[in-house]
């Protein structure tokens, strides 16, 4: 499995990203549905990787930084084709890691309340993440939930001075 720095211009990157935004609007309602679309995707606040197994792509993910200490966790997706695999596991691991070398002190993300999302909860959950109320812009949702972890001064000093790179 090989996680890559992604510019969002593969066909495949771009299907896969259909198919979630297709999968999020199906379930939740619009008003409550917060998945980034691909011009979105490509803002300089936010990082976008691709997991790729082999010469299929397995999955993706990015960050957005909300400011110099906090970033949240967007667009999480595993292709059908490679779900039960350890692709989001594997996926959520680089993003902490890489959240932790620059220097973040708290990573956050949205997920939906629905049972449909219960898998991706339980993923953050074992991952350390926490539930907490609306953070950045968001507001109180029936439809969501708000996770949070926070990322220790000694991991968060060990990444900090570093230069932010945005692909």
């Amino acid at each position: 499995m090989e996680i890559r720095l992604d510019d969002l211009q593969s066909t495949e990157v771009i299907a896969l990203l259909r198919e979630h935004l297709h999968g999020m609007r199906q379930v939740s309602p619009p008003e409550s549905t917060h998945a980034l679309d691909l011009a979105e995707l490509r803002r300089p606040e936010i990082t976008f990787w691709s997991v790729w197994e082999g010469d299929e792509l397995a999955g993706f993910g990015a960050l957005k930084e909300l400011d110099a200490l906090h970033a949240e966790i967007k667009s999480m997706r595993t292709a059908i084709a490679h779900k039960r695999k350890g692709v989001a596991s594997r996926l959520l691991e680089h993003l902490v890691a890489e959240a932790e070398r620059r220097g973040y002190r708290r990573l956050s993300l949205e997920t939906g309340s629905m049972d449909y999302f219960e898998p991706a909860r339980q993923l953050y959950a074992r991952f350390g993440f926490d539930y907490c109320a609306p953070f950045d812009a968001y507001v109180e949702d029936p439809n969501s939930v708000f996770m949070t972890r926070e990322i220790s001064s000694r991991e968060a000093g060990e990444g900090a001075g570093q230069l932010r790179a945005f692909g």
